[in-house]
């Protein structure tokens, strides 16, 4: 797993792999994994430059050392990075599972056809999403600006850096309950892998589609296949 894209969400992950791994192979025994921890404020300078070759060759680097580390396939602990996950996928020595992919699967076995998108400004203003879901005929909507700065300023400010105030998710609660009447979604994806540890269960009758957990269910169940 490459990790770091944040800190707070790769914690997350590895106990949601443990997790899941238990659940399915019972208590008795652990899944071997590698992290290969990366800088996220490297890799958000690039984004935020729009350098795609550079963001793809930074996570070139990463996916190369789980490679050399005796990996067998990878996953990147974030959705923001997705955003050149073609290019990587192309050069990867070893199998790439997509975050955005995966969601995508669950949202249409769920019956869903129209989603709210919460993340970075980077995710939510970008078109990666919108394009794989609609190759299941799912529609993404997105906040409006003003309501996208709000989450990009918490996630920055408060949220990657492992602080989670009940003010900040009311404030996110009411934009997704603005979505669900204005917009007419019907579930949310929680497209920023930090946005689980404060919106932490289900609201307003939809689902809350926590992109970390569908990761590495995928992920779980593509390791026990190979096996």
């Amino acid at each position: 797993m490459i990790g770091g894209f944040g800190p707070e969400s790769t914690l997350d992950y590895y106990r949601l792999i443990i997790d899941q791994y238990h659940q399915q192979q019972g208590e008795g025994s652990l899944p071997e994994s590698i992290i290969y921890s990366m800088d996220m404020y490297t890799l958000l300078t690039l984004v935020e430059q729009k350098r795609w070759d550079d963001v793809t060759e930074f996570l070139l680097k990463g996916v190369n050392a789980l490679h050399r580390s005796g990996a067998d396939f990878g996953i990147i602990s974030a959705n923001t990075p997705h955003i050149v996950y073609d290019r990587l996928k192309s050069l990867s020595p070893i199998t790439l599972i997509s975050i955005v992919e995966e969601t995508s699967k669950k949202a249409k076995e769920i019956g869903l056809q129209r989603v709210g998108l919460l993340g970075t400004n980077f995710t939510m203003r970008a078109s990666f999403f919108q394009k794989v879901f609609a190759n299941d005929n799912i529609a993404i909507v997105v906040p409006s600006e003003k309501e996208q700065d709000f989450i990009q300023h918490k996630l920055m400010t408060e949220i990657e850096l492992g602080r989670f105030l009940e003010e900040t998710r009311e404030g996110l609660l009411s934009i997704v309950k603005r979505m669900v009447d204005e917009d007419l979604i019907e579930g949310v994806i929680l497209g920023c892998t930090e946005l689980p540890l404060i919106l932490t269960k289900d609201e307003f009758d939809i689902p809350f589609l926590n992109t970390a957990k569908i990761h590495v269910e995928s992920a779980i169940n593509y390791c026990l296949m190979e096996d």
